[in-house]
């Protein structure tokens, strides 16, 4: 039996992901549109449109908890399970608020009448809608959401960039729905080229049946959120500099200390698009933390253990790619404990990172201390438990990176110690 076809389309240029629309619309008159409108959410309401050929309804929703993990739970998916049992093609068109991998993470794994999205539907995966023209300002901005106004949660600190290069970075096909001059559009390709290379762009006005995701040699990723230890490095991206863009690849095989890092974080944020990877800390040896990074935004959290600090079970349990990528790289003294990020400067030196970097990891002599020496080091970051829920999480066993942290600014480098 041939499950309905499910596309995630995304963006934050409103007019671009509209035409979008029309242009699947035309290309597909039956097919479904949903839409969740979360700008009154902060009020318990939610806006549910759906378009069916030259149906339109509009229903408003009333939530009583007022967040967005309900309103997944609650509404949109058991409204897209309802749309499983048609014949026809359904776009879950995304409001800014939410973030394509944690949508697609509760695509795959949260509950519906005891069945998932992914399991009654066929996710074909994301596009993600882009105006080469504001893009990359919105992608390193430090604006909140809130202070965009894309939503009213009072404990969302999300920054614009992060929903920016978050859309990107997870989408399947990209569409410029919006122009730039040549130079402008140079260095947005230049970023797009590293951030997501595995992505196929494309003009609006070139949108063609490539958008439905139908194609099977198309490489997608189908809405897979990525395993934290597996490699940071999709696709082919390109190394070298263009347009003043360049990727640097950072590892080291001694733990950060926690005071120095925190003085480093600063030079992951200005004129950085993106950063991502594992980190050892250490005053937590036995931890795998993950860094991101976008534009004025900083996360950091807890993401499990090392295999050096585990059992044999762990180590049995885990998948296979991350068992051979700690058997490459095994050390006899610290195991597959490494430091391993990626970041993508466009305004910004990247050997000056790598120094900065490089200046926050333990020196020889604390390093000889040993790990109960260094778990007395001074530790700005705290550890406090943190409910990313206002943050739109939805968390489980296996939530993608994003769910386990909290959020930070410009000079404000705040943790979180949720292992969901």
């Amino acid at each position: 039996m041939t499950r309905t076809e499910l596309l995630v389309l995304t963006g934050l240029h409103t007019p671009g992901v509209e035409a979008v629309i029309a242009r699947i619309r035309s290309l597909e008159p039956t097919v479904a549109v949903l839409h969740h409108d979360l700008r009154d959410i902060g009020s318990g309401l939610v806006r549910r449109r759906l378009r069916v050929g030259r149906t339109d309804e509009t229903t408003t929703v009333e939530l009583v908890h007022g967040c967005l993990s309900c309103t997944l739970r609650e509404d949109l998916l058991p409204q897209l399970l309802a749309l499983a049992h048609t014949p026809r093609r359904v776009v879950l068109h995304l409001d800014p608020a939410l973030e394509p991998e944690r949508v697609c993470w509760s695509l795959a794994n949260v509950l519906v009448d005891g069945t998932t999205i992914t399991d009654a539907m066929d996710l074909r995966g994301v596009v993600t809608c882009l105006d080469p023209g504001t893009w990359l300002d919105d992608a390193t901005s430090a604006d909140t959401l809130a202070e965009r106004g894309v939503t009213e949660l009072p404990d969302d600190e999300r920054t614009v960039a992060q929903v920016a290069v978050g859309q990107v970075e997870f989408a399947d096909l990209l569409v410029h729905t919006g122009t730039a001059d040549a130079w402008g559009l140079a260095r947005t390709e230049a970023v797009l080229a590293r951030l997501a290379p595995a992505a196929p762009r494309i003009r609006l006005a070139e949108l063609d049946e490539r958008v439905l995701l139908a194609d099977p040699a198309l490489p997608t990723r189908r809405g897979r959120p990525d395993d934290v230890h597996a490699a940071l490095l999709r696709g082919h991206p390109p190394l070298g500099s263009d347009c003043g863009v360049r990727l640097l690849l950072f590892g080291a095989r001694r733990p950060f200390h926690p005071q120095r890092l925190n003085a480093a974080m600063d030079a992951l944020l200005d004129g950085v698009v993106r950063t991502r990877g594992r980190i050892w800390l250490a005053t937590r040896p036995e931890a795998v933390l993950w860094l991101e990074s976008a534009g004025g935004g900083l996360q950091l959290g807890l993401a499990g253990e090392w295999l050096a600090a585990s059992d044999a079970t762990a180590w049995e349990e885990a998948p296979a790619e991350r068992r051979a990528l700690a058997s490459l790289g095994w050390d006899p003294r610290f195991g597959d404990r490494a430091q391993d990020l990626v970041v993508i400067a466009h305004d910004a030196d990247p050997d000056e990172i790598e120094a900065a970097l490089r200046g926050a990891l333990l020196t020889d002599a604390e390093l000889a201390g040993g790990e109960d020496a260094w778990r007395t080091l001074p530790d700005p970051f705290g550890w406090e438990d943190t409910d990313a829920d206002g943050a739109g999480a939805v968390t489980g066993a296996a939530a993608p990176p994003a769910d386990l942290v909290a959020r930070a600014t410009h000079g404000r480098h705040t943790t979180g110690d949720e292992e969901s």
